[in-house]
């Protein structure tokens, strides 16, 4: 961005019901956006989205996540950290998405911004826990597969292809029953994202 030349910002908003307003959000953003001399080039909305949901589910968040590939904008400001999402996977993940594409995130509630020292550090602790989230559901996933092994259950493999392994098939879908997400339980089981949301979607 050259000297002199205004920031572009993009505000992110979210309200999990109907009966709620992101015009409070909208208002706030934009007040602080003029405060520092910034420009609003877009506004992204999901409303009445509970911020459980994943990207998939949230039309406004992956818009602006597209859109911030595009360099469409130079930072993404939002009223809170839950406005992002609710799972520490969810958040970390996006937050490496907008850092992958080179933008710049300020949490208006928090006063916290990737653009300073502080705010960068703080950020790096998200990470350090999702960490420590996903050891966790590791554990779990172990904890499960030795009980089946010890009960004598197994899964079949109901896709009907040899290369996919019944312990890889285990270990998905013991992660997906301990709320793992479908790219983390594929990740973990070594198999394709398309598989694991089929065992995802026949749970």
């Amino acid at each position: 961005m050259e000297a002199g030349t205004s920031k572009r910002i993009a505000l992110y908003v979210r309200v999990s019901t109907d009966g709620q307003t992101t015009a409070n959000q909208t208002h706030e953003l934009s007040a602080w956006t003029a405060r520092c001399g910034y420009t609003v080039v877009q506004v992204y909305k999901d409303e009445g989205i509970s911020g459980a949901k994943g990207r998939d589910k949230r039309p406004g968040l992956d818009a602006m996540l597209k859109d911030a590939n595009w360099r469409q904008f130079d930072q993404v400001a939002v009223w809170a950290v839950d406005r992002l999402g609710r799972s520490m996977s969810d958040l970390v993940r996006t937050l490496d998405d907008l850092k992958a594409a080179g933008i710049d995130l300020y949490l208006h509630g928090q006063g916290l911004g990737t653009s300073t020292p502080t705010g960068k550090a703080l950020f790096g602790m998200l990470g350090v826990f999702a960490e420590f989230e996903r050891s966790m559901i590791v554990a779990r996933v172990k904890a499960g597969l030795e009980r089946a092994k010890a009960t004598g259950t197994r899964t079949g493999n109901p896709f009907g292809r040899p290369a996919l392994s019944t312990r890889k098939i285990e270990i998905a879908r013991t992660a997906l029953a301990n709320g793992a997400s479908v790219r983390a339980a594929a990740k973990l089981a070594g198999i394709s994202k398309s598989a694991a949301g089929k065992l995802a979607k026949a749970a």
